[in-house]
């Protein structure tokens, strides 16, 4: 693949995939605000975001078989945990930004979480198999996530157990 059409494809990549999340957003709170067919438009043109991206990462070639996936992304949550939120969490210290301190404060937490879930999904597919996990729960405000039980309220951020989602 050419450079320029590579890069085109990166970017466009990172666009879409925010668009979709972005728009999963909105559809929330156009919900919460009253309004379910705004949601259902945003969350149809969400879906669609999502075909985009993935079509991009097909024709980049970043959908490998899954142990490398899941190496990729170990990679991802080492990175974030590492480097990217230690750097960030500092400079909203430095700038006193409570809320962006909290948010970040969360993410990193949760990371951790899912790196360990990723290698251990990692080792039963380098094995052969699939993982062996029960109920996961993942708390609706910071994105602790966790295997069954949930806990009556989230260790990273206090909220209540009603507020984990099952998967």
């Amino acid at each position: 693949m050419k450079k320029m059409t590579e890069e085109n494809l990166k970017n466009a990549f990172a666009s879409e995939s925010q668009a979709n999340i972005k728009y999963l957003i909105f559809a929330n709170k156009a919900e919460k605000d009253g309004f379910p067919n705004v949601a259902r438009i945003l969350r149809a043109v969400a879906y669609s975001e999502q075909l985009h991206a993935t079509n991009h990462f097909e024709q980049l070639g970043k959908i490998l078989e899954s142990s490398k996936n899941l190496q990729t992304a170990i990679d991802g949550e080492t990175f974030e945990i590492k480097e990217m939120y230690p750097a960030y969490k500092t400079v909203a210290e430095l700038q006193l930004e409570k809320g962006a301190q909290r948010t970040l404060y969360w993410a990193i937490e949760a990371e951790k979480i899912h790196l360990g879930l990723n290698r251990k999904a990692k080792q039963a597919v380098d094995s052969g198999k699939d993982v062996e996990i029960g109920d996961i729960f993942v708390c609706g405000l910071c994105g602790y996530t966790m295997e069954a039980p949930a806990p009556d309220k989230c260790p990273i951020c206090g909220w209540s157990k009603e507020k984990f989602k099952k998967f």
